[in-house]
């Protein structure tokens, strides 16, 4: 064969073999750098929650079928007054399954959900657990022997978004409603050991727990609203709370510290000079904890040693 003939046959050759090869190359490099589905099989389901204590327990019941993205999760800020973003609006649009507590404490949820259209489930905490009263208590997480009624919907969603896995799913759920036990026993323990005992709050943040646990909170409601709302008590209501504190009227004061003021500082700080027992509690899940039972189990524990300061 010439000398001419080669050139030509290896040109050709390496034609033949170099377009396939540039072909898979430029597919290759545009796979990767296309935005891809989080709801891929490789990535599982794609969740959002409200809030970062809805996503724990989220997180608990998918496990590594899902991938979690939870909306409010900054221990110092105030819920109440949280501003959606961009990035939040990203993640409900490719969301499968979203969670919401409800109940007026996260409307900025209904705006992220109208501004996208998808085949995705979205789980109210309160229509769940049949609070539908615009002024109830919104802090349902706290309401530890009703939190399984809203991890079965939950684990529900997921059966029917990924059938594949869903004897993972009804496990995590059984591991889920076992890990609750020592919590609800701690409740039982309160009521049985401290029933009407007398307390109080600066906020209704554990108002469902209070009552779960048999106690008898003595915050005048204006007080405990007013703050809520970010507005100044009356007088009489705050009179009323410093005497609740300073006659020592009250086994232990339950303090919101992620929403604080002057007025609820100067509680505070009656409550320790009177040898009330005062306890932080916040209204999302602290970095510090592990999970959400961690956290409510501190809580707990904190709460009977109070009681049984004499």
């Amino acid at each position: 064969m010439s000398k001419s003939k080669r050139t030509k046959n290896n040109s050709l050759w390496r034609l033949a073999v170099g377009i396939p090869l540039l072909a898979v190359l430029v597919v290759g490099i545009v796979w990767l750098a296309w935005p891809h589905n989080q709801n891929s099989a490789s990535k599982g389901l794609n969740v959002v929650a409200a809030e970062n204590f809805w996503g724990d327990i989220a997180g608990q019941l998918g496990g590594n079928h899902v991938h979690v993205t939870s909306i409010i999760t900054d221990p110092s800020a105030d819920p109440h007054l949280y501003e959606s973003n961009a990035q939040n609006a990203a993640a409900v649009s490719n969301a499968d399954v979203v969670i919401v507590n409800g109940v007026g404490y996260d409307d900025f949820m209904s705006k992220l959900l109208g501004a996208s259209k998808s085949n995705r489930d979205v789980l109210t905490a309160a229509d769940i657990l049949g609070v539908t009263d615009d002024g109830a208590n919104p802090h349902l997480w706290y309401n530890i022997p009703r939190v399984a009624e809203v991890a079965s919907k939950i684990t529900a969603s997921y059966e029917t978004k990924d059938p594949d896995h869903k004897s993972d799913y009804e496990k995590n759920l059984a591991t889920f409603k076992q890990s609750l036990d020592p919590l609800l026993k701690t409740i039982a323990q309160i009521k049985q050991q401290y029933a009407d005992a007398p307390v109080a709050y600066t906020e209704p943040v554990p108002g469902y727990l209070l009552a779960a646990a048999g106690l008898s909170v003595k915050t005048p409601e204006g007080f405990a609203k007013s703050i809520e709302d970010g507005d100044d008590p009356s007088p009489a209501d705050s009179q009323t709370m410093e005497d609740l504190m300073t006659t020592k009227a009250v086994k232990v004061l339950l303090y919101n510290s992620q929403a604080t003021s002057p007025v609820t500082e100067h509680v505070k700080d009656l409550a320790k000079q009177a040898g009330v027992p005062v306890i932080g509690v916040s209204e999302t899940l602290p970095p510090s904890e592990k999970n959400y039972q961690a956290w409510q189990q501190n809580q707990l524990d904190q709460l009977l040693k109070a009681l049984q300061t004499k």
